[in-house]
């Protein structure tokens, strides 16, 4: 018999403290199903008192969620325990997850606390948790600096308060597989009652070692992990779902434990990810990039048409690769198109926004002969984008460059309802409409990112362009799709001013 191995996704959360990386509501609902689909345990929906729109996304989440747990994340505060607990009121299981910092480090700086009062915070924010909930968990901020006596007094306080998970955090990705190891070893040697809880690890890859730490701690007791898709996080991100799934399934003679992740699910929920978040995924990275199994050498090639396991550990259908099936094309009708949107996990609301999304589709089919799942992800993509805010608009543009003749652009944006229009000339034909834009807008952004990736292969794929902009220490991601690049460039830059003119403000968790 194995132990099971619980999966705690936090692209939710701490996913989106990565710089730009903030989601709407309908595109953590989307991506809650998918997470849900793929066996996800625990997902972490969120910082209930970050904003309003935080606690509606997880209230949101908490109604639609049928076996996964929803949890909240929860500084040691009343104030921000009973937000996160009203949040996850409606989930069928729901969880609270508090925290407060223990190193010294942080209880001086920081926090200005005593020992003495930081237990006694974590104590009481566990009890007002209960008042929601059963399941309560705790976490050790910065526990990787902090002193092994205070963890082991902390966590013993905590435990006969009635926590029932105890996460240790290398909050900073200090830590090396070894060490980390070791310092789980000790923790549950030395916590009183320490076999009635889950022990919990959340590592950050600062120095590149996120997945070994986490692996490492299962190795020395730890049965839950904290991660995200595609690593995703803020700084170097976090430990990556796809990374320690497949190392504890791959390496069972090393492992007694096992996940309940549906592997098949990694890839497309991989896709989503990037493509909500405008985060792309590198080439080499592990599982779920596009060179994981790919075979350059001609020696690796001759060995796996031989014998496939002579350079691969893994299955490429395993992980979901060649899942995704070309769906549908220009005579496809729109039962179609809703039941195929409905197995994706993509809800519409209303007959209005499903007879915008086939009109779209339809437009679609006629530039692009074959129709693939990462296409209808962008269309419904590309469709949210153009709802965050309507105050600019794109109505037409045309852009011409040739060899030897400097690049030019016309646009014409609705702003505010009213039409205006700029040419420009530029070093390239997204320059001069990026330019054209800026003379009607004159936003006063920088740009930090442009960066371009195809939805499919083909010529005749969609390209999805992400546009990163700054302005007064706000970053925002905007995202655009299009089988034209300088329209999908346009799209992206004015979903990202839509969002910044929108200027929701989060709180972030550790302030």
């Amino acid at each position: 018999m194995t132990d099971k191995l619980i999966i705690f996704d936090t692209t939710l959360r701490d996913g989106e403290q990565s710089p730009g990386a903030s989601m709407t509501k309908e595109e953590k609902l989307r991506i809650a199903r998918q997470l849900e689909k793929l066996g996800v345990d625990v997902i972490e929906a969120g910082f209930a008192a970050a904003s309003p729109g935080d606690a509606d996304a997880i209230h949101g989440i908490a109604k639609i969620i049928g076996y996964s747990t929803v949890c909240s994340l929860a500084r040691a505060s009343e104030k921000d325990v009973r937000a996160a607990g009203e949040a996850i009121k409606p989930a069928k299981k729901g969880r609270i997850h508090t925290f407060i910092a223990t190193s010294p480090i942080h209880m001086q700086h920081k926090l200005r606390m005593s020992e003495d009062q930081v237990v006694e915070r974590a104590v009481q924010a566990v009890k007002w948790a209960l008042e929601y909930t059963d399941d309560v968990e705790f976490s050790a901020e910065d526990a990787v600096r902090s002193e092994m006596d205070f963890l082991v007094r902390i966590f013993d306080a905590v435990i006969q308060a009635g926590a029932t998970t105890l996460n240790v955090p290398d909050t900073v990705g200090y830590s090396i597989p070894v060490l980390w190891g070791e310092r789980f070893q000790q923790l549950i040697a030395r916590v009183p009652g320490s076999g009635k809880v889950i022990w919990s690890t959340h590592c950050h890859n600062d120095l590149g070692m996120a997945s070994a730490n986490s692996l490492a701690a299962v190795m020395n007791g730890a049965r839950q992990v904290e991660c995200t898709i595609n690593g995703l996080g803020e700084r170097a991100g976090n430990a990556s779902l796809e990374e320690v799934v497949m190392a504890v399934k791959t390496r069972r003679d090393i492992f007694t434990c096992d996940s309940r992740i549906d592997t098949t699910q990694i890839v497309p929920t991989s896709k989503l990810v990037s493509s909500i978040t405008g985060y792309p995924i590198q080439p080499n990275k592990a599982i779920v990039g596009a060179n994981a199994f790919a075979h350059e050498s001609g020696i690796h090639q001759d060995g796996v048409l031989k014998h496939r396991e002579t350079y691969e550990i893994m299955r490429a259908e395993d992980v979901g690769w060649g899942a995704n099936k070309m769906v549908m094309g220009k005579h496809s009708g729109r039962a179609a198109f809703r039941a195929r949107l409905q197995e994706l996990g993509i809800v519409l609301e209303g007959e209005e926004a499903v007879n915008a999304a086939f009109a779209r589709f339809k437009d679609l089919a006629d530039k692009k002969h074959e129709i693939f799942d990462e296409d209808l992800q962008a269309l419904v993509s590309d469709e949210e984008a153009m709802q965050v805010s309507e105050h600019y608009r794109l109505v037409a543009m045309g852009a011409h460059s040739e060899t030897g003749v400097l690049p030019v652009a016309r646009v014409i944006l609705s702003v505010g309802g009213k039409e205006q229009q700029a040419d420009s000339q530029g070093g390239g034909p997204v320059d001069a409409t990026f330019k054209a834009i800026e003379q009607i807008v004159h936003s006063g952004t920088e740009l930090q990112l442009y960066s371009v990736n195809n939805i499919t292969s083909g010529t005749d794929a969609q390209g999805e362009v992400t546009v990163r902009l700054s302005k007064g220490g706000r970053v925002v991601n905007g995202q655009g799709a299009d089988t034209d690049i300088v329209v999908a460039s346009a799209k992206a830059y004015l979903h990202a001013l839509n969002k910044l003119d929108a200027g929701a403000e989060r709180a972030h968790p550790q302030v």
